[in-house]
């Protein structure tokens, strides 16, 4: 049992979780390994995140998996990182049951490869009845491509008379992100010492707690993400009140 875990304060948990698994490149070069190992060697990692939320009741959990700038790396990454995300997904469907997990995606999810899209559809169908932890990849994703594909969806709408644009709010255009069906985030985890939020989650993360952690991500434990929400528990979150407000 986890020390650090004993101290967590079981309903002050945070229920949506998002990590930018960032330093996997680096991590391999360090060790004079090719890139592709240093992701390979991070799924380890997602495994143990997802096996610790789940454990413990966060109810969402979004991983910045590949964004849309991500297509610009040399073509051998890109195949290569799209074959291990094939593999991935195929091999760890009896995690997804054991922990009762869910599996989810957002991005532009078009742009990915026929052999990846058929292999995410196929696992996201097998576990649709999980009612424990969402997982959501974040594929072919970038923040601001989301927040247009809105306007332009909410835009199409407002010209077919489905909706009033005087009418438009916070609420109406959140309903067409990708994002849509799950709660804000309420802690970023972001590793590798950067302290970047990378075209990631930018309308959603508006309020959200953000922690950085110099870890490179292959090398992120259960207890990594143990102290990152300890020190979300030790925050005062005050959505633009005072202290005194809050009392």
């Amino acid at each position: 049992m986890s020390a650090i875990k004993d101290k967590l304060i079981k309903d002050k948990l945070p229920q949506h979780i998002a990590i930018i698994m960032d330093g996997n490149g680096r991590w391999a070069m360090g060790k004079g390994m090719e890139r592709i190992s240093g992701h390979q060697t991070g799924v380890e990692s997602v495994r143990r995140v997802a096996e610790a939320c789940s454990e413990i009741g966060v109810q969402n959990l979004t991983l910045y998996a590949f964004s849309t700038e991500n297509w610009n790396r040399p073509k051998y990454e890109v195949d290569a990182l799209m074959e291990l995300l094939v593999r991935t997904i195929s091999g760890e469907m009896q995690t997804f049951i054991d922990n009762n997990i869910r599996l989810r995606a957002i991005g532009n999810l078009d742009q990915l490869p026929e052999a990846c899209r058929e292999e995410l559809n196929l696992a996201m169908s097998k576990t649709s009845k999980h009612d424990g932890l969402n997982l959501i990849l974040a594929l072919s994703y970038s923040a601001r491509w989301d927040i247009l594909n809105a306007g332009k969806k909410m835009s199409n709408d407002v010209l077919q008379g489905i909706i009033n644009p005087l009418e438009i709010n916070e609420n109406i255009f959140k309903s067409y992100l990708s994002t849509a069906a799950f709660p804000d985030p309420e802690l970023l985890i972001r590793t590798s010492g950067e302290h970047r939020i990378s075209n990631f989650l930018l309308w959603e993360l508006a309020y959200t707690e953000l922690y950085f952690c110099d870890k490179l991500w292959p090398d992120f434990e259960k207890d990594d993400l143990y102290t990152a929400i300890l020190d979300y528990q030790k925050r005062e979150r005050r959505f633009g009140l005072t202290s005194e407000q809050l009392r």
